[in-house]
């Protein structure tokens, strides 16, 4: 068997978050089996379905790096064979057509909440004969579930999972106005699309139960179905904006890489053993659907920093470029020229290494290509009193006169001459980062002169001498 899987996301707003790791998981199980992974958006909701969203699911999908197999599935497109399939159950005998008035159904519906029943449609429809159809009314085809007995789900995730039938009404398959419900609809192209393993958010095993019961009306093999428990904010309380509920954009948008993100999201429900740190390439390799736990998770921001600042070493440095260099051409209004890329090109390696996020990246590497004088800092500033700015006017005459422009040398020179001063190389070092950088915290001081070169040093460091 050629395993097929799916994500089947409705566009009605962005990518979210936890459908993103939804996506990763089918995408993990039919790369891993060597099968399908298919997408299908659902779409037939009109009244909130955008091209927009749509726009936005594909987006988050590439950008997290997921690739499905064929063309996306509309599932508006297909309502005809939708309704095509409703109209064979009602032929079968498997569905019936009921006349129901939307007045009727909310009188049963506020008579059963006074008798404290559960609210659910009474099948007055199902047994009585087309002749007592009242004239004018458009009717809704509705499933002849089984009244009696049992339906069993043996879940890839949840284990065996049972529901009574009677608990189960006879659910609409067809509106009044011809159009297919989505219980219906995805249970037609789950079958049409050769579906296998549907793999998604344990809020669907309700439906689920249904969907077996339109299944078996219909004589058609069942997927296998896996359940993933919710993620959940770091209190335990269902996943929130506050928590980080968002689109898979937002997280581009704050600065984490998609591989940071897909490493964080796999373990949010799935391990293997202890391993934290899983590339995508190990992930394919490993990935199975007996290691995903049965326990929401709980999502922690602080976690996928410390996953994303590992990816940030690991990247390459020209890549880490074109994401920063959009960030600061807004942030400087204007376009970096190519010796300002060659630049933060090579001081990416000393950067990468304390940032965080490309948004921390942008911000430690905007000093490179500041229009001077640079501002400065709080404690810059402090830096830079009087005692400051002289060491700084004597350390410019020596930096003029090194033959030898390389951070070792440059290293040397300010030890020799904080010691001859009688000062820590700190008392040194400390106001030169200030007059550089214009902050205390960089990459290696000398490594930074460097990569400026002599005449932009020599000419901050004068900046900062002079400054009041």
């Amino acid at each position: 068997m050629t395993v097929v899987t799916r994500f089947a996301p409705s566009p009605t707003g962005f990518l979210h978050i936890g459908g993103g790791r939804t996506a990763l998981f089918n995408w993990l199980y039919a790369r891993n089996t060597g099968g399908k992974f298919l997408l299908r958006i659902e779409d037939t909701d009109r009244q909130r379905s955008t091209d927009a969203a749509v726009d936005a699911i594909i987006d988050g999908l590439k950008w997290l790096g997921l690739d499905w197999d064929g063309d996306a599935v509309s599932q508006f497109e297909r309502k005809d064979r939708h309704a095509e399939v409703a109209h064979q159950m009602l032929a079968a005998g498997k569905a019936y057509r009921c006349y129901c008035s939307p007045e009727e159904l909310e009188e049963m519906r506020a008579a059963q909440k006074a008798a404290g029943q559960p609210m659910r449609y009474d099948g007055r429809w199902r047994d009585r004969p087309e002749s007592d159809a009242p004239p004018g009314v458009a009717p809704v085809i509705r499933l002849k579930a089984p009244q009696e007995g049992q339906t069993v789900l043996n879940d890839l995730v949840q284990g065996e999972v049972t529901v009574q039938n009677a608990q189960l009404d006879d659910l609409i398959l067809l509106r009044a106005d011809g159009t297919p419900t989505y219980l219906l609809a995805v249970v037609v192209d789950d079958h049409d699309m050769g579906v296998t393993h549907v793999i998604r958010g344990d809020d669907h095993l309700t439906n689920t139960f249904r969907q077996i019961q339109i299944f078996n009306s219909m004589g058609w093999d069942l997927p296998r179905f896996g359940h993933i428990p919710l993620i959940h904010g770091p209190d335990g309380a269902k996943l929130s904006k506050r928590h980080g509920a968002l689109g898979v954009d937002a997280y581009r948008d704050m600065g984490y890489l998609p591989e940071a993100v897909r490493n964080y999201l796999l373990r949010l429900g799935w391990s293997h053993g202890d391993d934290e740190i899983i590339s995508t390439e190990q992930a394919i390799e490993w990935f199975n659907l007996e290691s995903i736990g049965r326990s929401a998770s709980r999502f922690d921001f602080a976690k996928l920093e410390n996953l994303n600042a590992h990816y940030m070493r690991l990247a390459d440095d020209s890549r880490l470029l074109g994401l920063i260099a959009p960030r600061l051409e807004a942030d400087l209004g204007r376009s970096l020229s190519e010796a300002e890329r060659d630049l933060l090109t090579r001081a990416m390696s000393g950067l990468k290494q304390r940032a965080r996020t490309v948004v921390d990246l942008a911000q430690s590497a905007r000093f490179y290509v500041a229009p001077q004088p640079l501002s400065y800092d709080e404690k810059a500033t402090a830096l830079l009193d009087e005692k400051g700015r002289n060491l700084l006017k004597e350390l410019a005459a020596a930096f003029a006169a090194e033959p030898d422009f390389t951070a070792a040398a440059l290293e040397s020179q300010v030890r020799a001459f904080a010691e001859a001063r009688g000062e820590k190389l700190g008392k040194v070092a400390q106001p030169l980062r200030a007059a550089l950088t214009g902050s205390t915290v960089s990459p290696p001081i000398f490594e930074v002169a460097e990569l400026l070169g002599r005449e932009a040093t020599l000419s901050r460091i004068r900046d900062a001498a002079g400054a009041a």
